[in-house]
């Protein structure tokens, strides 16, 4: 049975494969687009004069492209003045926010130190409203056209992206920022997982190493993941999913968090291997926010001496490999990302942890498992975000033929 398309189905794929493919390229010719999709050279032409006259494409001025017969070819882009997106993270005690345009250009970024443990529920979300509204004004024209809001979060989102339902940077549960930043801002707001959301980056950045099946680990203060499976982004049915680091280890072992004992982030989170090092009671209170600088001494420290801080990061390992073994018995070996602060001491956890893999069902295919480190956890969070709100409006709105003239834009605010 031959199952037909209809033409306006078949229109938005296209237009949604050529933005795409100008997305990923950034400034592609006409004909590398052709190689890229598989569209012909008619088609490209037809749509992408349409996506000029609608604004959301332009013709690159000095962005050409040569055939191999010497031809120039004019670049198409993304029009930058299309559109914008808010991207936002909640961190300890650090809320961010990041002003992009519709072709991914920073316009403007605001970032405030406040409490988190300490700041009530409303107080959290009118410090997010008030951020939103400083970055937006100090945007100019650009702040007037924002369509999406993408707020990481460092815990655990609901399903659905409205609410941050736990974290152990406040001691609030189920802060539904979405529907307040919405409210506040006519705007599509999402919630994500921070960890979740460098997954995404990692993939747009390198799609040829983080493609169908891959894991992103990060190491800071806390441990998470983000997890890609068949070309999609885990997720639960409730939350975020994902929750790597509270996967128990040893079975009412050491002060976590998030008030379990055991967990995998009580061994590996940065105030566990600080705990460690430090020779601390093992159910001890935690420093809840140790400097970058000072975990980067306590590393070089290791290097140096076998004591307390090399034992510190091979307990650190082993906890990592034992995680990761056994999720590798449901899964399969895939290629993993270390990420944050403590990727730069991955020299230090990194045989432990193989030695701890092969110690379970999924360490029986260890030569397939590869590790890359990416210290720059932030820039990942806000490229993810990025990406899943500039992605949606490209999918959602302009593929589906709404130009910036009828597409919703939000409020202009002064």
């Amino acid at each position: 049975m031959t199952v037909g398309i209809r033409h306006d189905d078949l229109r938005r794929r296209n237009r949604a494969m050529i933005i795409s493919a100008i997305r990923r390229a950034r400034q592609p010719s006409r004909t590398e687009i052709a190689g890229t999709t598989g569209l012909s050279p008619s088609t490209i032409s037809a749509i992408s004069a349409d996506l000029i006259e609608e604004g959301i494409l332009t013709e690159v001025k000095g962005g050409t492209a040569v055939t191999k017969r010497g031809r120039p070819q004019v670049a198409l882009g993304l029009n930058p003045e299309t559109s914008s997106v808010v991207t936002m993270l909640l961190a300890l005690n650090t809320l961010s926010a990041t002003l992009l345009d519709y072709a991914g250009n920073i316009v403007a970024a605001e970032q405030c130190r406040l409490s988190t443990m300490t700041l009530g529920r409303d107080e959290l979300i009118a410090e997010a409203i008030r951020i939103v509204s400083r970055l937006v004004s100090r945007g100019g024209a650009a702040g007037s056209r924002v369509m999406r809001i993408s707020f990481a979060v460092q815990g655990v989102a609901d399903s659905g992206g409205a609410a941050m339902l736990w974290s152990p940077i406040t001691p609030h549960r189920n802060i539904r920022f979405g529907d307040a930043l919405e409210k506040a801002f006519d705007l599509p707001v999402t919630v994500e997982n921070d960890c979740n959301m460098t997954a995404v980056a990692l993939r747009w950045r390198d799609p040829g190493r983080y493609r169908d099946n891959f894991v992103s680990v990060l190491l800071s203060n806390g441990i998470g993941m983000g997890l890609f499976l068949n070309g999609e982004l885990f997720t639960g049915t409730r939350s975020s999913g994902g929750e790597f680091g509270h996967m128990i280890h040893i079975p009412d072992g050491d002060l976590c968090r998030c008030g379990r004992l055991g967990c995998i982030e009580a061994y590996a989170g940065n105030y566990a291997i600080w705990r460690n090092a430090h020779r601390l009671p093992d159910r001890d209170s935690f420093i809840a926010d140790i400097e970058d600088r000072d975990m980067l001494a306590l590393a070089e420290k290791a290097r140096t001496h076998d004591g307390p801080e090399r034992t510190a990061y091979a307990q650190a390992g082993e906890a990592i490999g034992i995680g990761l073994g056994s999720l590798f018995a449901l899964i399969d070996p895939a290629p993993v990302a270390m990420v944050g602060i403590g990727a730069r001491a991955f020299d230090l956890i990194e045989g432990p942890m193989r030695a701890a893999i092969t110690r379970t069902v999924g360490g029986q295919y260890e030569e397939a498992i590869s590790f890359a480190t990416e210290p720059d956890q932030l820039s990942l969070i806000r490229e993810g975000c990025a990406m899943r709100a500039l992605t949606f409006l490209d999918q959602e709105v302009f593929a589906a033929g709404n130009p910036p003239s009828m597409a919703a834009r939000g409020k202009a605010y002064a």
